[in-house]
C-alpha cells in the first residue's frame, strides 16, 4: 500500500519510544510489544508467530537479569534483536560449491523473477571467482533465451540452449556440454509455466531424476507474504537438498511475512533478491537482516557489496571513513568508488548511523548525480584547499567554480555535504550497534 511505513520503520519507531521513555516498567514493555506486534502484523507475519515472539520478548524483558553496567533499555533492545533473529531462522546461509561442476536447478512459478534471478546468481558466482554456465531449459516461454542473453551480456558466463526439443533432454545436454567446457557451476533455468504447486513439484522431480543436480533452488516472490510458507513446505518435503531465493525484497510490504513463513517450515533461505539491478542479490543472514531492520547497520553487507564490485577501498580507508576522518578529496573519491557497488541509498542504509535508513532515496539519488560534478570541483582546488576546506572564502569559491565550469552554489553544496557526512559518521561511535557489541561481550 502506497505511503504505508515499512516494517523497519515501524520497528524502529517502537524501539525509539522505548529509548525516550522516562522509565522502563511493565507498561513501557507492553507498549513496545504492541508496537512490534503492529509492525509484524502489517508486514503479514502469521498471527501465531507474532504471539509467540511477543510472549518471549515480554517474559525476557521483565524477568531477565540485566548485566552490570548495561541499562535495561539497551538490554531490551538486545532481546528484541535476538527474538527477531530466531523468528527468521537464526543461521546464516552459506555458499558451498563442494564439487566441480556443481549443478543447480532453478525452479519457480510464473512471475517470480526466476530468469532474472538465474542471471543475478550467475553474476554473483562469477564475481566470487567461479566459472559459470547457464542452461536455458525453458522451452515454453517465448523470448526466454533472448532474455537470458540480454541479462548475461557482458558477463563472463557461458550460455547453452537448443532450438525446440524436450526440456529435460536440453538440461541433460547442457550439463554435459558445459562440463566439457570446464565450468565450476551449472545453473539450469527451467520453465515457470505451472501455477499449481503439484505440477511444479512433478516437473521438478522429473528433471531432477534425469539431471541429478547437486542442489535445487526454488524462487519465491516475497510479495505473496504468508503464502510463501506453503510453497516452501511443499518444496522442502519434495527434496532434502532444496533451498530458496526470495525475490522482490526491495518493495515488498510482506517481506517479513514471507521470510518468517518460510523459516517456520524449516526450509533454508539462501539468497534475497533486493532490487532490479544484476548485483541486487545477497546471501541471507538473519542477524544482518534484523540489524538493518532495527537501524543497527549492516557493515558486513556493505563491505561485501564493495568487495564484489571491486571497489578500491582499503580496510584502513573504510575504517577512517566510518570514523569521519577524511579530507574533502577523499570524501569525493570514496563516493565515486562506492557508487560502483550500487545505488548510494542502499549502501547508506547499511551504515550503523541513526537516521541513515530513513534518508530519502531522492536525496541519495541527487548526491549520486552530483558526484561527477564534485570531482571536477576537486580538480579545480589547490592541494591546501582539498585538505582543509575551512579556508575556502568567497573569492576562492568563485575561482574554483569558474575552473570547474559549475556554479558557486555547487561548490557550497559540496562543502556542506562534506561537513554533514563527517558529522554523521562520527555519530556512529555512539550508535546502537556499538551498544549491541557491548551487550554481546557480557
Amino acid at each position: 500500500m502506497e505511503g504505508m511505513p515499512s516494517l523497519g520503520e515501524m520497528l524502529r519507531r517502537a524501539i525509539d519510544r522505548l529509548r525516550s521513555a522516562s522509565s522502563v516498567d511493565r507498561r513501557t514493555v507492553e507498549e513496545l510489544v504492541r508496537g512490534i506486534q503492529r509492525a509484524l502484523l502489517m508486514a503479514d507475519v502469521e498471527v501465531s508467530l507474532v504471539q509467540k515472539l511477543s510472549e518471549n520478548i515480554r517474559k525476557r524483558a521483565l524477568e531477565e537479569r540485566v548485566p552490570p553496567g548495561i541499562s535495561r533499555r539497551d538490554h531490551i533492545v538486545k532481546v528484541v534483536y535476538e527474538e527477531l533473529v530466531k523468528l527468521l531462522g537464526e543461521e546464516p546461509a552459506r555458499l558451498e560449491i563442494v564439487k566441480r561442476p556443481y549443478v543447480v536447478m532453478m525452479v519457480g512459478i510464473q512471475g517470480t523473477g526466476k530468469t532474472t534471478t538465474v542471471a543475478k546468481l550467475a553474476n554473483y558466482l562469477a564475481k566470487n571467482g567461479y566459472r559459470v554456465g547457464v542452461v536455458c531449459a525453458d522451452t515454453y516461454r517465448p523470448g526466454a533465451r533472448e532474455q537470458l542473453q540480454q541479462l548475461l551480456s557482458g558477463l563472463d558466463v557461458k550460455l547453452y540452449w537448443e532450438d525446440g526439443g524436450d526440456a529435460v533432454a536440453i538440461a541433460r545436454h547442457g550439463v554435459e556440454n558445459l562440463s566439457k567446457d570446464g565450468v565450476d557451476v551449472v545453473l539450469i533455468d527451467t520453465a515457470g509455466r505451472h501455477r499449481s504447486q503439484e505440477d511444479l513439484m512433478e516437473e521438478m522431480r522429473s528433471m531432477e531424476r534425469a539431471v541429478k543436480p547437486d542442489e535445487v533452488i526454488l524462487i519465491i516472490d516475497a510479495t505473496i507474504g504468508q503464502q510463501a510458507g506453503a510453497h516452501a513446505k511443499a518444496f522442502h518435503e519434495a527434496t532434502k537438498i532444496g533451498s530458496i531465493i526470495l525475490t522482490k525484497m526491495d518493495t515488498s510490504a510482506k517481506g517479513g511475512g514471507a521470510l518468517s513463513a518460510i523459516a517456520a517450515t524449516g526450509a533454508r533461505i539462501k539468497f534475497l533478491g533486493t532490487g532490479e539491478r544484476i548485483d541486487d542479490i545477497e546471501l541471507f543472514d538473519p542477524k544482518r537482516y534484523v540489524g538493518r531492520l532495527l537501524g543497527l547497520g549492516d557493515i558486513e553487507g556493505l563491505l561485501e557489496k564493495i568487495r564484489l564490485a571491486e571497489v578500491k577501498v582499503s580496510e584502513s580507508q573504510a575504517q577512517a571513513f566510518l570514523k569521519g576522518e577524511f579530507t574533502l578529496e577523499q570524501f569525493v573519491n570514496q563516493l565515486k568508488e562506492m557508487r560502483k557497488a550500487g545505488p548510494l541509498s542502499k549502501l547508506l542504509s547499511k551504515l550503523p548511523i541513526p537516521g541513515m535508513a530513513e534518508i530519502p532515496s531522492e536525496a541519495a539519488e541527487q548526491a549520486e548525480r552530483q558526484i561527477d560534478r564534485w570531482h571536477a570541483i576537486i580538480l579545480s582546488m589547490t592541494e591546501e584547499e582539498r585538505r582543509d576546506p575551512h579556508i575556502l572564502n568567497s573569492s576562492r569559491i568563485r575561482r574554483i567554480a569558474r575552473g570547474a565550469g559549475v556554479s558557486e552554489r555547487d561548490v557550497k553544496t559540496l562543502i556542506k555535504q562534506y561537513k554533514m557526512t563527517k558529522k554523521l559518521m562520527k555519530t556512529a561511535k555512539r550508535s546502537p550497534q556499538k551498544i549491541l557489541r557491548q551487550l554481546y561481550k557480557t
